[in-house]
C-alpha cells in the first residue's frame, strides 16, 4: 500500500489548516503538529481540526529535539509553515535535517523573500529573511523540496484597530483602508483558509519530478489597494475608500511585528519593491495549480461579517 502519510506543522494556521482539511479528505494519513494542547477553549479552527478523519495530533514545542525526531518518522510528504515560536531559521534548519533523515521524498516549504538579496537598497523584513535563509539551507542539503510563497491573505482584514489591514467603519457604515502601498500598484492576494489546501495538494500529487527546487507565488488575484476597496464595496454593498498613509498602531504588538511593520512601510510604501522579489510571477502557476479560488469580493460578501461577527462585531446586523 502506498504510504500516504503527510505531517504538517502548524496545522491550527491558516495555511496548515486549510491543507488538513483538504488532505484529510482524500484519505491521507494526517499527522498534525500543534504548538499547544488542544481544548474546549480553542477556536473554530482547532475544534474543526479535533473532528477531521484520518488524523494524528502531535502537540508539542520545535525547540523539543526529539519531538522534531519522531514527527517524520514513516511520512513521505510534509508542509511546512514556521512562525515565530523561538529561533525560526534554527527550527526550520532542525525540521529539514529530520525530514531528510527520515527520508521524506516531498518538502513544501512556507517561504518569503529576503528583499535585500536582491537590492542593497531595500531592507530585509525580519519575519521573512528567516524563512528566506532556512529555503537556502534546505536547498543546500538536498533535500526533494517546493517552496511555495504566499500572497497577503484576504483574512487579514478586519475593523479591529490592528495595524496595517484595519478596515475601518466609518459613521456612515462604509470602511475605509489607510496603508503604505501606492494604490495603484497591484498586490498578490490569496485567501488563504480557501485556496493554500487545494494549491498544495496539487503540487504534492505532481511531486517532486516537476516541482522539486522551485519557488511558487501562491497568490490568485493581482489587486491594487483602490481595487481591493472596490471588492469591498460590491462584496458588503457599503462605501469603501483606501488612502495611502503611514501605519498606525494603536494596540499592543510584540516587538519583533513592530519592526516588520516599519519594515513594510519603507519596502512597499518607500521603495514601491514587488512583493515577491522580482523573480517570481503571480498568478499564472497558482492558476494552474487550482482554479477553484476564492476572490476578494465573494471574500467581502461571504467570509468577511462572519469573521467580523466571530470577534464580537456587530456592524453587519
Amino acid at each position: 500500500m502506498t504510504n500516504r502519510t503527510l505531517v504538517i506543522v502548524n496545522a491550527t494556521g491558516r495555511q496548515g489548516a486549510s491543507l488538513a482539511r483538504v488532505a484529510s479528505a482524500l484519505g491521507h494519513n494526517v499527522r498534525a503538529h500543534i504548538t499547544t494542547k488542544l481544548s474546549e477553549k480553542d477556536g473554530a479552527v482547532a475544534r474543526e481540526l479535533r473532528e477531521l478523519t484520518n488524523i494524528e495530533i502531535i502537540q508539542g514545542s520545535l525547540e523539543d529535539d526529539k519531538l522534531i525526531a519522531k514527527l517524520f518518522v514513516g511520512a513521505r510528504q510534509a508542509f511546512i509553515n514556521t512562525i515565530s515560536w523561538g529561533d525560526e531559521v534554527a527550527i526550520g534548519k532542525a525540521l529539514a535535517n529530520a525530514a531528510k533523515k527520515a527520508g521524506v521524498q516531498h518538502y513544501v516549504y512556507s517561504s518569503m523573500p529576503d528583499h535585500a538579496v536582491f537590492n542593497q537598497g531595500w531592507p530585509s523584513l525580519p519575519l521573512w529573511s528567516c524563512k528566506f535563509t532556512v529555503e537556502n539551507y534546505i536547498r543546500q542539503i538536498g533535500l526533494p523540496a517546493t517552496f511555495v510563497y504566499a500572497g497577503i491573505y484576504n483574512n487579514n482584514f478586519t475593523s479591529l484597530p490592528y495595524p496595517l489591514f484595519c478596515m475601518k467603519l466609518q459613521p456612515d457604515g462604509g470602511f475605509a483602508w489607510t496603508a503604505p502601498f501606492h494604490p495603484d500598484k497591484p498586490l498578490p492576494w490569496l485567501d488563504a483558509e480557501h485556496d493554500v489546501g487545494p494549491a498544495v495538494i496539487q503540487i504534492l500529487k505532481d511531486g517532486p519530478q516537476k516541482w522539486s527546487g522551485h519557488r511558487i507565488g501562491l497568490a490568485y488575484q493581482l489587486l491594487t489597494p483602490r481595487q481591493v476597496c472596490e471588492a469591498f464595496a460590491r462584496g458588503l454593498r457599503r462605501p469603501c475608500s483606501y488612502k495611502r498613509g503611514p501605519i498606525t498602531v494603536e494596540v499592543s504588538i510584540p516587538s519583533g511585528y513592530r519592526s516588520q511593520l516599519e519594515g513594510i512601510e519603507q519596502l512597499f510604501g518607500k521603495y514601491e519593491a514587488p512583493y515577491f522579489g522580482p523573480d517570481i510571477q503571480a498568478p499564472q502557476e497558482a492558476l494552474r495549480l487550482w482554479e477553484g479560488y476564492r476572490g476578494m469580493e465573494e471574500y467581502a460578501r461571504e467570509v468577511f461579517p462572519l469573521e467580523e461577527a466571530a470577534n464580537g462585531l456587530t456592524w453587519m446586523h
